[in-house]
């Protein structure tokens, strides 16, 4: 299984044609790991023509980054209104309870020459301000700790399924996720601007970071070994300009 990933593309609008190429070539899903927007947390840009560049890569999913976010929950649902692939994000709820315009994680069902994967795609954010914060009862975002939500999700995940963190924490915090949920099969990383030439092993989790503005996506392929977790067989970091 080939799973394509940016991070911190910052508006960058050359992405598209190499990734379509690369998929051609190489087919794979595409994920995105967060702060693709030049809005930001306080910053709101009616237009974003980021958003259009990467549906015409074909994003299967993106993580929430900060600039993905906003403090007002009007300006997120406009953002996400926008984009025609899925969101995820697991520590964000909403104080008062209502409906998100995103997911806490997404499964994709796919076939890779005869080989049946289930792929379990989760979003973490980085935290903007601590649970019982006056700020949270002023905006009404609440952020759990992206530990706990890791945890919680890594114990309701049926053997057999590969479970990926799309992580904006940045490659510190990243590390601690590794050594606090062992059974992440990957974490796809992002927000520090770490640029990872290989894959990074903590407590035999593999984290990959492929760096800021667009200059790669990383290539990871994966394979499955004797009870169904998945091991990287082969990776790259792919130029795209």
């Amino acid at each position: 299984m080939r799973i394509y990933h940016t991070s911190d593309v910052h508006d960058r609008r050359h992405i598209a044609a190499p990734l379509l190429a690369l998929r051609a070539a190489r087919p794979g899903l595409y994920v995105d790991c967060g702060d693709s927007l030049r809005g930001s947390q306080t910053v709101y840009y009616r237009r974003e023509p980021i958003v259009a560049e990467l549906d015409r890569a074909g994003v299967d999913v993106q993580a929430m980054g900060n600039r993905e976010f906003h403090y007002l929950t009007s300006a997120v649902r406009a953002r996400l209104a926008g984009m025609k692939h899925r969101v995820v994000c697991a520590n964000l709820s909403d104080a008062r309870g209502r409906a998100l315009p995103f997911s806490a994680d997404v499964t994709l069902e796919r076939d890779d020459g005869g080989i049946p994967w289930s792929l379990r795609f989760f979003g973490l954010l980085v935290v903007q301000y601590p649970r019982g914060s006056p700020w949270e009862r002023i905006f009404s975002w609440r952020f759990s700790d992206p530990l706990e939500v890791a945890a919680r999700i890594a114990a309701t995940t049926p053997p057999g399924t590969t479970l990926i963190a799309l992580s904006h924490l940045g490659l510190p915090h990243d590390r601690l996720l590794a050594r606090h949920v062992p059974r992440l099969d990957l974490i796809l990383g992002g927000h520090s601007h770490d640029t990872l030439p290989e894959p990074e092993y903590v407590e035999g989790v593999p984290i990959v970071h492929a760096g800021p503005y667009g200059r790669f996506a990383s290539r990871t392929e994966l394979a499955k070994r004797d009870g169904g977790r998945a091991v990287i067989a082969d990776f790259a970091l792919e130029p795209l300009r």
